[in-house]
């Protein structure tokens, strides 16, 4: 039997975030940010004898859950990392999620053309990937659209991870930038 390990998030966060960030996806001072914004949310609020996991304790659970995918997660898997119950992961990732959705639109959104996070994001995508993309907004890739057969031609590449074959859609939106320089004579 192994103990718990979600007892080490904290040391992970001052002396390793390296470690922190691979198992909840999130950095130390992001994940503060995001329990800052939902910690008073009535969710987490109750008048039952059972008192809840704090707040903290709840979020670290639903980021380890939602922030691995397929055989690298289960319930059983993240009730054995932070030593609850499978109901209470439930219960955690449940409460988690609701109170993210009602803060949706401060997580969620475009920031303005000309805001300084967006230079920065140009700048980042120059540099680091293809240089084309860099006054793109948004990029979105995943959705699978189903074949009715196997392909003729390399068709075991259009095989997915859902057993099926399929093309992935990906969606790229550009944004063209146009700067004139005024000169008054």
């Amino acid at each position: 039997m192994r103990a718990p390990q979600i007892q080490l998030l904290d040391h992970f966060s001052i002396h390793r975030p390296h470690l922190f960030q691979k198992k909840l996806c999130v950095a130390p001072e992001i994940f503060d940010d995001i329990l800052d914004e939902i910690s008073d949310h009535p969710i987490f609020h109750n008048q039952s004898n059972n008192p809840q996991l704090p707040v903290a304790i709840q979020l670290a659970i639903f980021l380890n859950h939602v922030g691995h995918y397929d055989n690298a997660i289960s319930n059983e898997d993240v009730c054995q990392w932070a030593g609850v119950s499978i109901g209470s992961v439930t219960n955690c990732t449940n409460r988690v999620m609701m109170a993210l959705l009602a803060k949706h639109d401060k997580f969620i959104f475009f920031p303005a053309l000309d805001s300084d996070e967006a230079g920065h994001s140009r700048k980042y995508v120059q540099d680091n990937t293809c240089p084309e993309w860099r006054n793109g907004i948004l990029a979105a890739d995943g959705s699978l659209i189903t074949l009715c057969d196997k392909p003729g031609l390399y068709g075991e590449t259009f095989y997915s991870r859902k057993s099926q074959y399929s093309l992935n859609c990906q969606v790229f939106y550009f944004i063209l930038f146009y700067f004139t320089a005024l000169s008054l004579i």
